[in-house]
């Protein structure tokens, strides 16, 4: 796929999951919709978003409860879409939530690839084991793996595959990819402390990354905090480029 093959697939699948359509995404002006249960797209919890809201660099597309549109009508006139993402902003949206019984998340900036597969020349101090989604169930409940699988087998975005560095008989790292939709497959990545700094989650999500491009001729992406820049050098290195951002409401404790 060609980036603009991959965007096109990207505003597909946001305008699913905001209420409105592809085209949206690339308007001038910043978009309001009513939100609905999504029953198409990443289904990541089974309720109705409170407030969500996504830029692929332009415009703002938010979906939100009616509650909020009075209020979300005045707060994202005569903005830029990406400077709705910026703490002065978004100080006067927390207030609004927090009326209503909620708060924003994190940020969460998203990946996508740049092109096909890269060329990564094997390594000499680890082997690669590749780990299928049988074989991943023993590692469920590990604390050394938050953002390589899911904490427990989900069934509506389950792990698919993994791959694993080892030096003998040591597990020194893994990266593995959660269906999250028919199609697009996230990738998440842990190395061992004792391992780090050593450009090993580089090598692992660029393996994974050629993989799912390669075999099973689905879209890779890559999701990280603003902060985490660890996180982010690996992303680039391994052939992805930020592609959207992210925010929504969720209730304490939910």
């Amino acid at each position: 796929m060609h980036q603009k093959h991959y965007f096109k697939a990207l505003t597909a699948m946001l305008a699913q999951e905001y209420c409105c359509t592809p085209e949206d995404f690339q308007k001038s002006e910043n978009i309001l919709t009513p939100t609905a249960l999504v029953t198409k797209g990443r289904i990541y919890n089974q309720k109705r978003h409170f407030f969500h809201m996504a830029t692929t660099g332009g415009n703002a597309v938010i979906s939100a409860s009616p509650k909020l549109h009075p209020f979300l009508h005045q707060w994202m006139q005569c903005q830029p879409g990406h400077a709705l993402f910026q703490i002065p902003n978004l100080i006067p949206l927390e207030q609004e939530l927090q009326k209503h019984g909620y708060h924003l998340t994190e940020t969460y900036h998203m990946f996508l690839p740049t092109s096909q597969a890269l060329d990564i020349p094997p390594r000499q101090d680890c082997s690669a084991v590749w780990l299928t989604q049988e074989e991943l169930l023993p590692f469920y409940g590990s604390p050394s793996f938050p953002n390589a699988i899911c904490p427990e087998y989900t069934p509506n975005r389950p792990d698919v595959l993994a791959v694993c560095a080892y030096h003998e008989t040591q597990l020194m790292g893994m990266a593995g990819c959660s269906e999250d939709m028919a199609g697009w497959l996230q990738i998440g990545i842990d190395v061992l402390p004792e391992y780090r700094s050593k450009g090993l989650g580089t090598y692992l999500v660029t393996l994974l990354r050629n993989r799912i491009l390669q075999d099973l001729h689905a879209i890779p992406f890559y999701g990280t905090s603003i902060a985490n820049y660890h996180s982010w050098n690996i992303a680039i290195r391994s052939g992805f480029r930020p592609a959207w951002l992210e925010i929504c409401a969720e209730r304490p404790n939910s």
